[in-house]
């Protein structure tokens, strides 16, 4: 099987499709799999890390008010289009398969045009432009919240997979979390993260509360800076007691450390919150404001209208809303438990397998080897 993942420009876009890969790997281990990105996302570091093989093409979004970038985007797209049917004639695969990004664009509409069986994987629950549009052209549209499904009515097939999420996440229990990081049972833990670059208010927010509010012993307050603004709130927070607030850069060791929480507080990003449903963690969702058509928001919503988080938006966010709110959940532990199963109950944690049933299905037994 010859398959080509096009996917690119953020994590969020290009880890559901190296998911997709190593399954269809383990189901398929003579099947050749190829990358489509560009050379400004961050699939160039990503993609070969895993070791698969990278193909580059021209494109880039379009803004939404006309300028001079506008005729440059239109030039690229034609471009891309050029040299993405240039790969798919050479690589000739028995599918594609769309995970979100400009490049999704032409390559997938190519291969549709060239009658190739393709597949598009939605991660969020408002869906981006590119994916709307190119639902009426691919065989079969996947999405991970039931809530976009209003917005592919013109697909061909629609299928509810969920996100890929990784296997350690899928496995991690709170006890065992703990145990592998020394972590006492009876601490409450709060884990804060704003992504790997950081999330400037989140950051500044969570810095204020812990020196205003955070004096209670039994609470540990794991607090992820990411790697541009460590430097800043590490100092801010340097008389802060190590035992119960520890400053970290980055979260390595995602799948312990976010089954080991109390509660986490983080962005809404689709991965993000797949794996918080997967591993039944409560959540305080603060959605990012600054990303397309605020599809996080719709996110966050998504998990607080199931009961699985709090929502507070990032012009709403304060020290003492935000310490008032994990406060409140952290002393009832009922309602703690009640959010973690009904997280249980909206994760999906067979979404790889769940695609690779689509994929055979569309490309027929044929191309499955």
């Amino acid at each position: 099987m010859k398959v080509l993942i096009a996917g690119g420009g953020t994590a969020g876009h290009i880890n559901p499709g190296i998911s997709i890969a190593k399954h269809i790997k383990n189901k398929s281990p003579d099947a050749k799999i190829v990358f489509a990105g560009t050379k400004r996302g961050l699939e160039t570091s990503l993609v070969p890390r895993e070791g698969f093989e990278l193909r580059l093409i021209t494109v880039r979004g379009f803004k939404r008010k006309l300028s001079a970038d506008t005729f440059i985007a239109v030039k690229e797209l034609f471009q891309g289009i050029i040299e993405a049917r240039g790969i798919i004639k050479e690589l000739k695969p028995d599918v594609v398969i769309g995970t979100g990004g400009y490049v999704c664009g032409p390559v997938l509409f190519i291969a549709s045009r060239m009658k190739i069986p393709t597949l598009i994987h939605e991660q969020n629950a408002f869906p981006g432009v590119t994916n709307r549009i190119l639902s009426r052209f691919v065989n079969a549209v996947a999405i991970s919240f039931k809530e976009s499904r209003g917005y592919f009515k013109s697909a061909k097939e629609l299928c509810f997979t969920g996100n890929p999420v990784r296997q350690e996440m899928a496995l991690a229990s709170r006890t065992e979390a703990r145990k592998n990081l020394g972590l006492p049972l009876e601490q409450r833990i709060v884990v804060v993260m704003g992504g790997s670059r950081g999330a400037e208010k989140i950051n500044d927010t969570v810095a204020d509360m812990v020196l205003k509010n955070l004096k209670r012993s039994d609470l540990r307050l794991i607090f992820a800076t990411g790697e541009g603004q460590f430097e800043r709130i590490n100092d801010r927070l340097k008389d802060a007691d190590p035992q119960y607030v520890q400053v970290l850069p980055y979260i390595y060791d995602t799948a312990n450390v976010m089954a080991s929480a109390d509660i986490v507080i983080c962005r809404a990003g689709a991965i993000t919150t797949s794996e918080l449903t997967v591993m039944g963690v409560p959540s305080i969702l603060i959605p990012s404001p600054y990303v397309t058509a605020n599809h996080q928001e719709y996110n966050a919503r998504a998990l607080e209208k199931n009961g699985a988080a709090v929502v507070i938006l990032e012009k709403d966010l304060s020290c003492d809303i935000l310490y008032n709110q994990m406060t409140e959940l952290l002393k009832d532990r009922e309602q703690l438990c009640k959010m973690s199963r009904n997280a249980k109950k909206m994760g999906i944690s067979n979404a790889c397998e769940k695609i690779y049933e689509i994929i055979t299905q569309i490309i027929g037994p044929r191309g499955v080897k």
